[in-house]
């Protein structure tokens, strides 16, 4: 009677281990999905990294706190609507109504692509004075582009912060009512941009 012969289990292949950047592209986008799905306040560290099927200390390696992790989905944001918005202004003419109907629309475009996670977000950010301070810089960034954008329609002076942050206020507003489905998109895009062409054209005089 013959045996078969008996071959040795071959060795589990070693799990491929991403670059830096690849893993934190990664953490980012599991981390986006638990607050579309969940909500910001079901975001801890613990709960991305089971859900990345990564250990903890892989986490902890790229985000010492659930508050360095929250500014770090606010840069993400943040960067992708930076370049869209910008892309869109170098498109467009240079008139008023065509730079304020593309701040309008990248703006609120921006905030529906990333659906209701970053209102979420973005109410976080205000949760410690760390993170207030994360979303202040990049909104002083947006401020100031828009203060160049808005500039050829000054008659020589500069628009003021008061009316620049007016703009903001809105945007954010309008676009937090449309991710929530209060409003839609086009309702708040017009609005948005009546707001816009208002302030602008008060301060111009």
């Amino acid at each position: 009677m013959s045996i078969a012969k008996q071959h040795p289990a071959d060795p589990p292949k070693p799990r491929r281990r991403l670059a830096r950047e690849d893993r934190l592209r990664q953490l980012l986008s599991v981390a986006w999905k638990i607050v579309g799905d969940e909500g910001s306040d079901a975001l801890t560290l613990g709960r991305l990294a089971e859900h990345a099927g990564v250990t903890k200390p892989v986490v902890y390696d790229h985000f010492a706190t659930r508050a360095v992790l929250l500014a770090e989905l606010y840069r993400d944001f943040d960067k992708h609507q930076t370049l869209r918005m910008d892309a869109a202004i170098e498109g467009s003419d240079v008139t008023l109504e065509s730079r304020a109907t593309v701040i309008a629309s990248s703006y609120v475009d921006c905030v529906l692509l990333q659906g209701r996670e970053i209102p979420g977000v973005i109410a976080a950010l205000a949760s410690t004075p760390e993170l207030e301070k994360t979303k202040r810089e990049y909104e002083t960034v947006f401020l100031n582009k828009c203060r160049v954008w808005f500039s050829p329609f000054m008659n020589n002076h500069e628009m003021s912060m008061a009316s620049l942050h007016a703009i903001l206020g809105c945007a954010e507003a309008l676009s937090g009512a449309a991710a929530r489905d209060e409003i839609s998109s086009q309702e708040a895009k017009d609005k948005l941009l009546v707001v816009i062409l208002a302030i602008v054209a008060k301060e111009a005089l």
